[in-house]
């Protein structure tokens, strides 16, 4: 189960292992940015099972994704600071 400014990494593709934090997601598909290359106008489409889903949660994107508010892809890559290498 994901929910909003979850921090995830992918498994799979030219992106793997690169962290993401999740702007939406439904059953199958989940919708990731980084703010650098998957800014926040065009998320990444990625089914589940090619992430790694992590426990940590965003609390203030995940505040600012829940309530509608002004969101930039700095406040994202600021949050991914931590998990890059």
């Amino acid at each position: 189960m994901c929910t909003k400014g979850q921090v995830v990494f992918s498994k799979s593709g030219r992106d793997k292992a690169l962290p993401f934090i999740v702007v939406d997601c439904d059953d199958t598909y989940v919708y990731l940015v980084d703010g650098r290359l998957r800014r926040l106008e065009k998320p990444k489409k990625k089914k589940k099972i090619h992430v790694q889903i992590t426990k940590n949660v965003d609390m203030t994107i995940n505040r600012k994704l829940n309530d509608n508010e002004y969101l930039l892809d700095a406040d994202i890559r600021k949050a991914l600071e931590t998990y890059r290498k």
